[in-house]
């Protein structure tokens, strides 16, 4: 395993190798939060190339305004191209899940699939934002330690990027067309209504919906082989059609 810092418009991002193979890059939720996906790179580091990474004002990475949709994929693109990868599959989680969707949409040559873990939602729903706001405040949820705190001002200005970046007109349409292999893995457990992600699975030609029992926002600890099977499963047939 090691570790590099890759520079993207001015600034160090901490970013992490272990593994060899078709190469998987992991992005981080919240927005804003630090890496916390090493146990999500041991399910796969054993079969192919497990990059991860904090974003731009995320953990060990530089604190280097302004943060945005286009922040973030010039921040994906800086770590693909420090690492020499032609194609590699995105994946995330939560808010990272969104990413990696939004970085198939913007480079669909580079992607040779993309999986998404608990995430992957296009919408801004009211109905979505209630459910969930009531659950957490019920304490339903769980989160796992995180080495170093979130960036709040990183999570509004993302946020603030993303709710202009899914009101494009032809955001659908180029879901539609985005001809890139997904995986969208979720908890029935999730305190995150799931419909807006089946959806997306649903549009997209080339997707599976795979829902983990029992699981909740972060599968890997609710139920961790259910996760990684499919996860494997994803990864070995790209690597067999790469």
């Amino acid at each position: 395993m090691t570790e590099q810092f890759v520079l993207s418009d001015g600034a160090w991002l901490w970013t992490v190798a272990a593994g060899s193979g078709i190469p998987v890059v992991l992005c981080n939720g919240g927005p804003g939060c630090c890496d916390y996906l090493a146990p999500v790179a041991a399910m796969l580091d054993d079969i192919a190339q497990v990059i991860r990474f904090e974003g731009r004002g995320c953990g060990r990475s530089d604190a280097c305004s302004p943060y945005s949709i286009e922040t973030c994929l010039a921040d994906l693109e800086a770590v693909r191209r420090y690492y020499g990868i032609e194609r590699w599959i995105v994946s995330g989680h939560s808010a990272g899940a969104d990413l990696a969707l939004m970085y198939a949409l913007a480079y669909p040559e580079r992607v040779l699939g993309c999986i998404c873990i608990s995430g992957g939602r296009m919408h801004n729903d009211r109905e979505w934002h209630r459910i969930y706001s009531e659950r957490r405040d019920q304490g339903l949820e769980t989160r796992p330690p995180f080495e170093y705190p979130p960036n709040m001002e990183v999570n509004a200005q993302v946020n603030r990027s993303w709710k202009a970046y899914i009101q494009r007109p032809s955001l659908l349409r180029e879901l539609g067309h985005l001809d890139v292999p997904a995986l969208f893995v979720y908890g029935d457990q999730d305190i995150r209504p799931s419909w807006p992600i089946e959806q997306i699975a649903q549009l997209l030609p080339d997707a599976s919906f795979h829902m983990i029992a029992g699981a909740d926002h972060h599968p890997w600890v609710t139920d961790a082989e259910a996760m990684r099977a499919p996860l494997r499963a994803f990864v070995q047939q790209r690597t067999q059609l790469r």
